[in-house]
């Protein structure tokens, strides 16, 4: 260590205080101070004077949201080719793991659509669109769709933030890699390495920016709350606390849909299934990540609940890296509520686009805390809703967040029990 690095590393850093909070802790305090604020600013009867400053509380709110539209594309870019380079699929059991993901992703987001529909949270308020937002009518065409699958230029999905044919590269360039990197190993070669090693770089690179950005959230949390309170008072978050009960009943209902595949798919008993995975729902609920949850999701699920290394692996290990139900979920149900809140109608074919972009956004949706957020950028540009208005939605995801973790990792569990048949591993052993 030289000189200069040891007077760097004894230097007082006063930042260092504010980064060990938890995150939660952190919006949970920006919160309270930023409705002192806005309380303080007018709380629905701001001074003339002070409009000026009210919308600049705005601001970091919107740097972030630009910071996330930015990375969203390349983050589901370099995820989908990381997994593909990285995981070990079985043919026959990849098939069968591929329908259940499928299966499953879908039913969230229709369960979260449905739910949505029926209980219309974002009727509860109401706020006026952005300056400079005009709504885009979509209807569902088809062939549109079918012709809009091949970008024009290989780069052009990065910038029109189109996720569609995004996947498609995604997956193209995916599925020609591990081909690649099979013949190679098959040859004795180690050339596909150094494409291994990239992709993983540019994958933590992604990761390590994303995390900055959700670093300065709180900071959005509060510019956008304090600018909130101060011109329309206390509203607004009607709308987010039923929002709030919509997400957790549609999550609960998906909870229920899981219990019932394992009843009637697999061997395990639900309530030995919900026991044995208490554990690793508490460690999702409390890290909101399923990244750090995996390993005790592959424990549990061969020590507590009994099931066979195989199905466990491909569940908890390789099911993670695509399987985000609870995400795709809060994601179609953002896009309806917001709709609803600013009186923008969605039809049923704009609500099927949400139902495929949904489904590839949480593909990206890497599993880590907020990753949600990044790729619903994607999912509001689909059907034309502004993206501005995912601010609002920063105040309340720390929490939802997790919630949606909690159901993901059930989900990887559920694809487990259900890969494991009806034969218990012990009648294997004996």
């Amino acid at each position: 260590m030289n000189e200069t690095e040891s007077i760097t590393s004894r230097s007082p850093k006063p930042h260092r205080w504010w980064q060990r909070i938890p995150l939660t802790l952190q919006i949970i305090i920006a919160l309270v101070l930023a409705t002192g604020l806005g309380i303080a600013l007018g709380a629905g009867n701001p001074d003339a004077a002070n409009k000026d400053l009210i919308n600049n509380l705005a601001i970091p709110a919107e740097l972030v949201l630009k910071a996330l539209r930015a990375l969203a594309t390349p983050l589901i870019l370099v995820a989908v080719l990381h997994t593909f380079m990285t995981t070990n699929i079985p043919g026959t059991a990849g098939r069968k793991l591929a329908v259940l993901l499928l299966t499953n992703t879908t039913v969230a987001i229709l369960i979260g659509l449905l739910v949505a529909n029926v209980l219309r949270p974002g009727t509860w308020g109401r706020l006026a669109a952005p300056e400079g937002i005009e709504a885009a009518s979509q209807s569902l065409d088809p062939w549109k769709l079918l012709k809009d699958v091949v970008p024009e230029a290989i780069l052009k999905p990065l910038v029109d933030n189109n996720v569609i044919q995004l996947i498609v590269i995604a997956l193209s360039f995916g599925i020609v890699l591990r081909a690649i990197k099979s013949e190679q190993i098959a040859e004795g070669k180690k050339g596909y390495q150094a494409i291994e090693d990239l992709v993983g770089t540019l994958f933590e690179a992604v990761i390590r920016i994303l995390n900055w950005v959700i670093a300065l959230v709180p900071l959005a949390v509060f510019g956008i709350v304090a600018k909130t309170v101060a011109l329309q008072g206390f509203s607004p978050f009607k709308s987010l606390f039923a929002f709030i009960v919509a997400v957790l009943l549609a999550l609960a209902l998906q909870a229920c849909y899981y219990l019932t595949r394992v009843k009637f798919g697999s061997w395990v008993n639900p309530l030995k299934f919900l026991a044995g995975g208490a554990d690793a729902f508490l460690t999702a609920f409390s890290t909101s990540s399923s990244t750090v949850t995996m390993p005790i999701t592959f424990e549990i699920l061969q020590t507590k609940i009994g099931l066979r290394e195989s199905s466990a692996s491909l569940g908890a290990l390789v099911g993670a890296n695509f399987n985000n139900d609870g995400t795709a979920l809060y994601e179609a149900m953002s896009a309806l509520f917001i709709s609803q809140v600013i009186g923008q109608h969605l039809n049923l074919g704009q609500q099927l686009i949400v139902v495929l972009t949904s489904i590839f956004a949480s593909v990206g949706a890497a599993g880590i805390p907020n990753a949600g957020l990044v790729t619903m950028t994607l999912v509001f540009t689909s059907v034309g809703l502004p993206t501005q208005y995912i601010a609002l939605l920063v105040t309340v995801d720390w929490f939802l967040d997790r919630c949606r973790t909690a159901i993901n990792v059930m989900g990887d569990m559920t694809v487990s029990a259900l890969l494991d048949g009806k034969k218990p591993r012990s009648l294997d052993e004996t």
